[in-house]
């Protein structure tokens, strides 16, 4: 039996349960007193539904990691596997054809082992499917059995399940909190063994990167290649500068305008026009600023007297970088200015102040917290792109202010380590971990500065 039709016959078993145990609560004396019961029907019929199917999802979800090695031993243990190759790779490739032989999956293979190794294996599916699926039952039907007994009137249904979804929605909360500290985690450990490597010191202020030039192990430590500051200026530069000069004041006066002098009806055609800016693939983004923003630079630069303008340039890359993070600045900007009390909007008013006043000294003060969120959402959008970078700005580690140079950005050349065959024991490839991990850093680092920012003035304006 497959491991679907077993899930499909718990599913209708816990759906039988629920309704049975449902309509024998439903029985109940609904009278005063001690023969009042203490829960409604469906609590006790989502506690005995439960009570069979949890229990047995889980035995059927470890058998399902467990059975596929159980099945190859099986199969490597009867005599037509005696015959197998030696060599790791050329034998599972054997195994894995008979698989999909005995499974139906293919009718032939390239191997003339595994077709004398597909009854083997039929029959060992066969065997620990029956396994499976009898101890899968076993545990439904025990669970539905003795949640069944539980079914009374005085019986506290109705704690015992809501305490089972505080415990899913609280294994749920820390899903993302784990998922962090294993990122962060993997981030160390590997960039522990590339710190092994190359001194700390050259990495986080050495200018010259070139991780290709340090072939052979010996020449790692005095290389002097991987210096990252030009790295990380690039992603400041285009990232942090030059995108923020266009989305911050675009983002905040379109928020502006749209919840303070924009029409209703204008309100309703502009907004979802506007955010659709962020649904729009950044591959898309990094077309447009390859074929049409870095060539008209490059243009305007020759006309203004910068001979050697790149059509790779920084200025490409974060002019459309920032037009593709405006919604998040002011999506959460006009999200804070509206929810700012109508009467302080009425106070500045009556005191004499006029509208433009009341936007810049009462409503954006006050909506701070909601412009800082956006503007770091923004920020960590724009510090994380890399498509944009590769087709606009290019691949060349430049550390300089001209903004009609080329440059590379940290997630640019993460992306270029680790791209194709890598040696996961050289350095060139370990530096990509260092990279992420001074990256996560700096993203943590701005988030602390952001929480204190909203802090301070929450407890200005509550």
């Amino acid at each position: 039996m497959s491991l679907l039709a077993i899930l499909f016959l718990v599913l209708g078993l816990g759906l039988i349960s629920w309704i049975s145990a449902r309509m024998r609560a439903s029985r109940f004396v609904r009278g005063v007193g001690s023969d009042r019961p203490h829960s409604l029907p469906s609590y006790h019929g989502w506690y005995v539904g439960l009570w069979v199917t949890i229990p047995a999802l889980l035995f059927l979800a470890v058998w399902a990691s467990v059975s596929p090695g159980l099945i190859s031993q099986a199969v490597l243990a009867t005599p037509g596997a005696a015959n197998l190759p030696a060599f790791g790779m050329e034998r599972a490739a054997v195994l894995s054809e008979a698989r999909a032989i005995a499974t139906g999956a293919v009718h032939g293979g390239f191997h003339a082992q595994a077709a004398s190794l597909a009854p083997a294996y039929r029959t060992a599916i066969m065997h620990y499917g029956l396994i499976g699926a009898a101890v899968t039952l076993i545990l439904a039907f025990a669970g539905g059995a003795f949640a069944f007994t539980k079914v009374r009137s005085d019986f506290r249904a109705r704690t015992r399940v809501e305490r089972l979804v505080m415990g899913a929605l609280l294994i749920a909360s820390l899903i993302a909190i784990l998922t962090t500290i294993g990122i962060f985690g993997s981030l160390v450990f590997e960039s522990w063994r590339f710190f092994n490597m190359v001194s700390p010191l050259e990495f986080l202020f050495g200018t010259q990167w070139s991780p290709q030039t340090a072939i052979r192990a010996d020449q790692v430590g005095s290389s002097g290649a991987f210096g990252a500051v030009a790295l990380f200026w690039g992603t400041i530069f285009i990232g942090a500068i030059i995108a923020m000069i266009v989305a911050i004041p675009l983002g905040l006066m379109s928020a502006v305008y749209l919840t303070q002098y924009a029409k209703p009806s204008t309100r309703r055609w502009v907004k979802p026009i506007l955010e659709i800016l962020a649904g729009v693939p950044t591959v898309v983004y990094g077309y447009f600023a390859a074929l049409t923003v870095a060539p008209a630079l490059r243009d305007f630069a020759v006309m203004i007297g910068i001979s050697n303008a790149s059509s790779e340039s920084a200025l490409a890359a974060g002019i459309v970088m920032g037009v593709m993070i405006i919604p998040f600045v002011s999506s959460m900007a006009d999200d804070s200015i509206a929810a700012v009390p109508q009467s302080m909007r009425d106070g500045s008013l009556a005191m004499g102040a006029t509208p433009s006043e009341t936007i810049r000294k009462v409503l954006l003060p006050a909506a701070l917290p909601g412009v800082v969120g956006g503007v770091l959402l923004a920020v960590s959008r724009a510090i994380g792109e890399t498509m944009i970078v590769v087709m606009a700005a290019g691949l060349a580690a430049n550390l300089t202010l001209n903004p009609f140079a080329s440059v590379t950005t940290v997630t640019t050349q993460i992306v270029q380590l680790l791209t194709g065959d890598q040696e996961f024991e050289s350095a060139k490839t370990l530096a990509a971990f260092a990279l992420g991990l001074v990256l996560f850093i700096v993203t943590l680092l701005l988030n602390i500065v952001a929480l204190r920012v909203v802090k301070k003035y929450r407890e200005a304006y509550d």
